[in-house]
């Protein structure tokens, strides 16, 4: 079976990071196709699922993958993973992600871990099997000759060890992005939260100088819901942004919407 006309034209988000664009996303921690649904219909580039710091397992993100997929074809379904793990990468791109966001890399072994677990060999060691990416064997043939080239994956920085092994990480072949998670790299400096902390400051210097000096894409995930953050992260170089996540959004929706109604309307 040949690969759908619609999936030949579409750039991949790794092609569209190559190009040199500059993609937004969010994150979805509730697990609910509906809302996940709604955002890619929303207009982001990708959505993340986020199955480290949430209850969502793998049959929902399957799920959610579809719903992405619903909501418009072009948002890129995105996973941020629990490890770096051949048994945990691989299932995830077999349920059709596009490509992986991989916590707490701070060494380069850990990042060719992810490189061997996510590449079909001869680049790594990801096994062959019907599954939802390679619609259940249909496309199998075509699926392996592409995803090499098309799944991106990305080494999230946020620990300062990663920040002192940065050129080391980075020379690894196969990662394409750089994503600086702030609030576990303050922690890990003792600075939790702290962003406009020199010290903080100064480490994601020295990683969008290491990115630009190994060709890598810079990104980071700017929690609150703020345009104006983004818009400051933009200028200093990140091209790759997650933007709030579903649970935080939902969350400042209400309690801003609350206390603006609560100054001007008696509510219990």
């Amino acid at each position: 079976m040949t690969t759908p006309p619609d999936l030949i034209l579409r750039p991949s988000l790794r092609q569209r990071m190559r190009a040199g664009e500059t993609l937004l996303g969010s994150w979805i921690n509730s697990g609910s196709p509906i809302i996940a649904e709604l955002m890619a219909a929303c207009g982001f580039d990708f959505l993340c699922v986020d199955v480290e710091h949430s209850a969502v397992d793998l049959p929902q993100v399957q799920q959610l993958f579809q719903a992405i997929r619903s909501g418009r074809p072009d948002c890129a379904a995105v996973v941020r993973l629990h490890g770096v793990d051949y048994a945990f990468v691989k299932r995830y791109l077999d349920a059709g992600a596009c490509g992986v966001v991989a916590p707490l890399v701070r060494t380069r072994e850990e990042a060719l871990l992810l490189v061997q677990a996510a590449k079909y060999p001869p680049q790594g060691l990801r096994g062959v099997g019907f599954c939802r990416a390679n619609d259940y064997g249909m496309r199998l043939t075509d699926e392996c000759a592409r995803a090499n080239d098309e799944i991106f994956l990305a080494v999230q920085i946020e620990h300062i060890d990663a920040v002192r092994n940065i050129d080391a990480i980075l020379s690894v072949p196969g990662i394409d992005a750089a994503f600086v998670g702030p609030y576990d790299l303050t922690a890990s400096m003792g600075i939790t939260a702290q962003f406009s902390h020199p010290d903080y400051r100064a480490a994601c210097d020295v990683i969008l100088t290491a990115c630009r000096r190994h060709a890598i894409v810079p990104g980071i995930h700017v929690v609150s819901p703020d345009p104006a953050q983004v818009k400051a992260r933009i200028a200093e170089g990140y091209r790759f942004i997650g933007y709030s996540l579903d649970i935080t959004m939902l969350t400042t929706a209400c309690t801003e919407g609350l206390a603006a109604l609560r100054t001007t309307v008696k509510l219990p």
